[in-house]
């Protein structure tokens, strides 16, 4: 996040007037713990993501008529403010209808009573007025030109009817008091937002859960694979704005009658496609997942029984999300990190090049270029109908002032494979003629000089060709792969999983490269490890001039290539618990077909489970997730008559944040397939636990966190 004015071109976004490139993650706060919000904006903030943006659910905030509240897990203020203070932008979606899998998308009952609801009925508007100025008052003082973190509005989601009602909703948003410099809409299926004064926004998902059952892999999935002129697979979208996203799919949810497995190396794909077919900003959907709260009157999914076509579980808002419905780390978290990392440094560059396909091709591939300088970029990876790889690749890119092939010889591009290379990348007065590795960012060493970052493409060997005619060929990528060019510049070549366990942060008042298989937040200078392990490490790349230090343990360092690596070990290393002691209180009874999703009576006939949590497990100073391997069809948990958690089965482990328990034991209720079994096989204790990093090298200057925040949130007035 930094200040400047935000404004629009016809390509681009720019900040204080050069051109930006952001990258936003969808972080619902009213499906996570406010005791949490802080800690996992950190964690978006060091995914390299530059916003955070949410969806206020009117249904969440005012469930019965007249009882608004924005207290606890629904204080959208605070979480703003959060985002503020961890360098995030915030894009308010403020609806009032936004579906994302809601009862009644997100609308309460009562609105839906004597009047045509996302209509310009003047009844609907009436109630809608009153949401917006309550919205407003919570969001005052907060915009973006008065310092504040609010970017964006996004008025309702996913309306097509072209007769002004969109137009309607911004004018009383901004009537009620709502300010930001970006106004937005959703843009998919062709919808014409001409007259609204909206900025179009697209969608980009890899499956989805709402197509038929027996439908297959859909075409409008299969295109997002496929770079292309068609900003959401179905239209191209109006060129007078930029190419601007707000759905990729970080994941996607489950159903009951269509479940997707989206894996990491999908969400990954459509990513690196979008930004290559010419996107100017990466908005995922869902980044952070969470759990529905359940309301005093009903519960809160999207269901049939509330006239939608899809049934949702109770609870579980997972999403298959970078950030998982407890905070769990996934691994598209750390593949995407290297993606936005690069865009912080070569998003100003990248941001102004249009798209330019090449012919017809057997590989997927397509350039943006400003003429000079390009990126290259290949996709090859496709899920539920693998692509081959691909010999003989060589490039041929001709451009105005020059013409470049790469790589020197022909290259196999494996199967699975995406990336993106530089072609005349200039950085510290180095021109790079072009680098069969994807750019990932600038760091200085020690002495100050510069230090390029690059990933290589795992299956291709790595080659930097520099324009001055100096060629690397036989690198092997690594932690000790560091190229000097000259006296002033260095190149780093990192193999393709350090590139996924790498970070940037600030550390010691200056920004440093981290080495980590865990997960890391950089807060005030110091830094925290989330890890199970029970002797952690990492590695800082230049390293403080002091030795780091962790409460309760010695630090020991060595040399890891270029970086330093220090290990954790502790006086009294953490124990992670054994396999977690359950029994089978009963077994399934006979089930009979189902035409959807099992009603809660269902359930007095399914295997019946209790796992017995240790108390000192409990007592433990970490946190723990419960990993069930489970055979069943749903699954539900419950404290006593509680509902605690609940699982549509996608043939993946069941995971449960024991923080969310009650002190006692837990009963699991798994229903089968018909015909089938339900089968509880095992529990697992997975810990959680920070470490926290400090020393003197370790910690900010005195003022150097208030110095470079990047803005100050006002008071409320």
């Amino acid at each position: 996040m930094g200040g400047g004015r935000i404004a629009v071109t016809s390509r681009y976004l720019t900040r204080d007037g050069r051109p930006w490139l952001p990258a936003t993650g969808e972080f619902h706060f009213s499906r996570y713990r406010r005791d949490r919000w802080r800690e996992d904006l950190l964690k978006l903030r060091a995914g390299g993501l530059t916003g955070v943006s949410s969806y206020l659910f009117w249904l969440h905030h005012e469930e019965t008529e007249g009882e608004l509240s924005f207290a606890g897990d629904l204080d959208v203020r605070h979480f703003a403010e959060l985002c503020a203070e961890a360098g995030l932008d915030f894009v308010a979606r403020i609806g009032p209808w936004v579906h994302a899998e809601a009862r009644n998308g997100g609308l309460p009952d009562w609105v839906l009573a004597g009047c045509v609801p996302r209509s310009n009925d003047p009844v609907y508007l009436a109630r809608v007025r009153r949401w917006y100025a309550a919205v407003a008052e919570q969001l005052s003082g907060l915009d973006h030109a008065g310092g504040g973190p609010v970017i964006a509005v996004q008025i309702d989601n996913e309306y097509h009817g072209g007769d002004g009602h969109l137009r309607t909703l911004k004018d009383m948003a901004q009537e009620a008091g709502l300010v930001a410099p970006l106004w937005t809409a959703t843009a998919w299926d062709g919808v014409d937002l001409a007259g609204t004064g909206l900025l179009p926004t697209y969608a980009g998902y890899a499956d989805g859960f709402w197509f038929d059952a027996d439908e297959g892999w859909p075409e409008s999935c299969r295109t997002q694979f496929g770079f292309s002129h068609a900003r959401d697979g179905i239209s191209d979208g109006p060129t007078e704005f930029p190419f601007l996203t707000c759905e990729l799919g970080g994941g996607m949810a489950t159903a009951y009658h269509r479940r997707p497995v989206v894996t990491p190396d999908d969400v990954a794909a459509v990513a690196l496609t979008k930004l290559g077919s010419g996107a100017n900003m990466l908005g995922y959907y869902m980044f952070h997942g969470g759990t529905n709260p359940i309301g005093r009157h009903s519960t809160f999914q999207e269901s049939r029984a509330t006239g939608y076509p899809n049934d949702l579980p109770i609870l579980s808002y997972d999403f298959q999300a970078p950030l998982g419905e407890h905070g769990q780390y996934r691994r598209h978290y750390h593949r995407l990190r290297r993606l936005h990392l690069m865009l912080a440094d070569f998003g100003e560059v990248l941001a102004p090049m249009p798209m330019v396909l090449p012919g017809p091709s057997p590989l997927r591939w397509a350039v943006r270029s400003d003429g000079r300088s390009a990126f290259l970029f290949v996709n090859n990876h496709q899920p539920h109908e693998p692509l081959p790889s691909r010999d003989g690749v060589r490039f041929r890119l001709e451009l105005p002032t020059t013409m470049v092939e790469l790589p020197s010889l022909p290259v196999t591009v494996p199967a699975g494979a995406s990336f993106c290379w530089p072609v005349n990348l200039r950085f510290a007065g180095v021109s790079i003629l072009y680098a069969t590795a994807q750019p990932i960012c600038v760091v200085d060493d020690d002495c100050g000089r510069p230090v390029l970052v690059l990933a290589a493409t795992e299956g291709v060997e790595a080659e930097v060709v520099l324009a001055s005619g100096e060629v690397f060929r036989g690198l092997r990528p690594g932690t000790d792969c560091l190229i000097s060019i000259g006296d002033d510049a260095k190149v780093l070549v990192l193999d393709s999983a350090n590139a996924d366990r790498l970070y940037r942060g600030d550390l010691g008042g200056r920004r440093r490269l981290l080495l980590c298989a865990d997960g890391v937040v950089f807060d005030g200078g110091s830094l925290r490890l989330h890890t199970g392990r029970a002797e952690p490490s990492f590695s800082v790349f230049p390293p403080p001039s002091t030795p780091p230090e962790v409460a309760g343990a010695r630090v020991e360092s060595d040399v890891d290539g270029c970086f330093t690596r220090y290990a954790v070990v502790f006086d009294e290393p953490p124990v992670a618990p054994p396999a977690l002691p359950f029994e089978q209180l009963r077994a399934a009874g006979q089930q009979p077909e189902r035409a959807g999703v099992p009603e809660d009576s269902d359930f007095d006939e399914a295997a019946v489970y209790r796992i017995d949590i240790p108390a000192a497990l409990r007592a433990a100073a970490y946190d723990v997730l419960l990993r069930l391997d489970w055979q069943a069809d749903v699954g539900r948990a419950y404290q006593g008559d509680r509902l605690v958690a609940d699982q549509f089965s996608q043939g993946e482990p069941w995971e449960i944040s024991l923080s969310r328990l009650e002190p006692g034991d837990l009963t699991v209720r798994l229903l089968p397939v018909p015909g089938s079994q339900a089968e509880l096989r095992q529990v697992t204790a997975v810990p959680s636990y920070a470490v926290t990093v400090t020393g003197t090298g370790w910690r900010a200057e005195p003022d150097w966190t208030a110095a470079h925040r990047p803005s100050t949130v006002a008071p409320r007035p």
